[in-house]
Formats: structure tokens, C-alpha cells, sequence
């Protein structure tokens, strides 16, 4: 019955969108990890890797763009590809440069070095604002909404201590002048705690969902400050705790998608991953996205949604520009930066649905 359902909602729909009627898309990152140690028969994160995978979709060719952390985050949600002080992770929040004077590629990319971007730069929650649809960013151990360095200062937040392991690199909205300069940044980037209350009812949950664990909790540290054992043994118990508010939720169980991802592919003296795919452009401000390599490695991802079928495997190859155009085609916007290079693919038929 299944199947002859979903061939009739495929027949019904246009032949150049092949969407489903998502309405509501979560996304929860994690760090740091390759595709083999998490998604392995060894994995210390066997939530994940089997009970998720289990009952979603595994995207076994998922790659990120770069290295390290803070140019991924960027890239999910505006298209920019690295430069080399997001490379470096902002260890100083510097302002972009030149900045009031912006001028772009042809592939959207802004030229410069820096960490906080022009005010013309857009992200996808000015695309969802402008739309009036609702987005929000939720942080874990945010002390305050749209929390930050002061600009060109040092970001007091790259090392994690007990009780404060919030990492502001980790939190992609507050780089963009076009966010903190707006009384959106205030009201859309949340600490995560937040959370439960908008799930509550369909109205309350913003269609554009970002979720960031601490330093913990999102395996960037091993062993944590706080004595937890960090890893993809902490991430495994993050996503037990709130992936099921999640999927309990009324909009995600009306019309929601949940993607899990990593920022990062191992990058280190002993395991290096810095592989790419989807003929991945390094752009006008880096010479290699991923510091020695093209790309930032396979890392995987996860896709669980009412229109996605459980248990299924999608070998295509993806990246973080894909996802991003993935959620701009969903709700009909325009593609930003390297999300609208030709001939990249968005999710397709091969993730939310398919049919023997």
C-alpha cells in the first residue's frame, strides 16, 4: 500500500520540483568525525549509527566542504565558501574586510578576508524572514540570545569551561552583519533550552530549525571539562535526548525533515580527511577549502521525515552546499553562493522516496 501511495503522490507532483510538502526542516550538526568511526560496525555512537539509520535514510557520500569548523558552519547556511580566517576558526572575531564596499564573483562569493560578513551578505534565515517564514537557531549553553564577541576582540568562547561550553564558531548566524545588526539575531538565535516550549504545537515551531550542541555534546571534545566522556559517546546522548522531542513534535510529524550532519571530516596529525565531491570550487579567497586538501571530507549524514522511507541507503554524492540548496528548493528560494553552482544536485528522488 505503501508504495502505491507514494506513486501516486509522485505522479501529482511537478516534474521540476520533486519535493515533498516539507514545511518544517531541522538540523542538527556535529562534529568532527569521519564516516567510518561513526557509521562503522565498531561505532561508539550506536544510536546513530543503527537505531537513526534504522528508521531514516543514510547518506553514505555526504561530504564536508572544508576545514576547519567555522567555514562549514558558514557554508550550510549562506553558500560561502572558506576563507582564511574561517579556516583558522575566528580566534579573533574579525570584522570583513573590505567591508561597506562589497563586491562578489560570479559565483556569489564575496571577496575578502573576515569573519563577520557585509550586511549585503544573506543567509537562509534572511531568505525565510523575507519569505515570512519563521526561523530560529538554538545553542546549547548560550548564556544569552545572540551571544558573541565584540567585534575585532578575542573570542573568549574557543575553549570550553565547566559550566559554559557554548563555542560561538559553532554558531554560523552570528557572523553575518545582515543577522546581528538586526533585531532578528535577538529573537532567532536562542539558547537551545528554548526548544521544548516552540515543539509544543505546529504553530509555535519555526519552519528553519538550527540546533548546536555544546563543546560536548556535539563530540568536539574527548574528554570534557565537565568529566563527561565527549566524543561521538556524548553526541550519541545528545541526539537520545532530543531527537525524539523532535520526531514527537506535531510539525515534524506533519510535515518535517530532520538532517543530522557533521561540520568536519577528521583533521589531524594522525587522521586527515580533507577529500571533497560534487566538482566543489574552492572559491576566490582560499587557495583549498580544506587547508591541505579540496574538500573537507566524508563525514555521512542522516535524513529522517515522514516522505523519507526507513531503513534506506543513498550512495549519491553530497555536501553542505547541496543541503543548503536541498532547503532552498524545498520552500521555492533562491539559491545563495556555491549552493547555485551549476550542475550541483540537490536531495532528489534517491533520499525521499523510493519505490522497488
Amino acid at each position: 500500500m505503501r508504495n502505491k501511495l507514494s506513486l501516486l503522490w509522485l505522479l501529482a507532483m511537478p516534474t521540476v520540483a520533486q519535493q515533498p510538502p516539507i514545511r518544517h526542516v531541522f538540523t542538527i550538526v556535529l562534529e568532527n568525525k569521519s564516516f567510518d568511526e561513526t557509521f562503522g560496525p565498531n561505532s561508539p555512537a550506536p544510536y546513530l549509527s543503527r537505531q537513526l539509520t534504522a528508521q531514516g535514510e543514510l547518506l553514505t557520500n555526504y561530504y564536508a566542504i572544508g576545514h576547519n569548523s567555522l567555514d562549514n558552519y558558514i557554508a550550510l547556511v549562506s553558500g560561502q565558501a572558506p576563507n582564511i580566517a574561517t579556516q583558522s576558526d575566528c580566534q579573533v572575531y574579525l570584522d570583513f574586510i573590505p567591508g561597506a564596499l562589497l563586491q562578489v564573483d560570479i559565483n556569489g562569493q564575496v571577496l575578502g578576508q573576515g569573519c563577520v560578513f557585509p550586511a549585503g551578505v544573506q543567509t537562509i534565515a534572511n531568505q525565510f524572514a523575507a519569505r515570512q517564514l519563521s526561523w530560529r537557531a538554538y545553542m546549547e549553553d548560550m548564556s544569552s540570545n545572540c551571544l558573541h564577541p565584540a567585534l575585532n576582540t578575542l573570542d573568549q568562547t574557543q575553549t570550553a569551561k565547566v559550566g559554559d561550553q557554548y563555542a560561538a564558531r559553532h554558531n554560523p548566524f552570528v557572523y553575518f552583519h545582515s543577522i546581528i545588526d538586526t533585531p532578528s539575531c535577538a529573537a532567532g538565535d536562542v539558547p537551545l533550552a528554548q526548544l521544548p516550549g516552540d515543539l509544543s504545537q505546529y504553530a509555535t515551531t519555526p519552519n528553519y530549525v538550527f540546533i548546536t550542541p555544546n563543546l560536548c555534546h556535539d563530540g568536539h571534545d574527548s574528554p570534557c571539562v565537565n568529566g563527561e566522556p565527549g566524543g561521538l559517546v556524548s553526541a550519541d546522548a545528545f541526539l537520545r535526548q532530543w531527537v525524539p522531542q523532535i520526531l514527537a513534535s506535531p510539525a515534524y510529524q506533519s510535515d518535517g525533515l530532520l538532517l543530522i550532519v557533521f561540520d568536519e571530516a577528521e583533521f589531524g596529525a594522525s587522521n586527515t580527511d580533507t577529500t571533497a565531491c560534487c566538482n566543489e570550487l574552492p572559491g576566490p579567497n582560499s587557495p583549498l577549502p580544506g587547508i591541505t586538501g579540496p574538500g573537507g571530507g566524508r563525514v555521512g549524514a542522516v535524513v529522517l521525515s515522514p516522505f523519507v522511507p526507513p531503513g534506506t541507503v543513498a550512495a549519491t554524492p553530497y555536501n553542505h552546499y547541496s543541503l543548503l540548496r536541498t532547503i532552498e528548493d524545498i520552500f521555492g528560494l533562491d539559491h545563495l553562493g556555491f549552493a547555485a553552482q551549476p550542475g550541483l544536485k540537490s536531495f532528489g528522488l534517491d533520499v525521499f522516496l523510493s519505490i522497488p
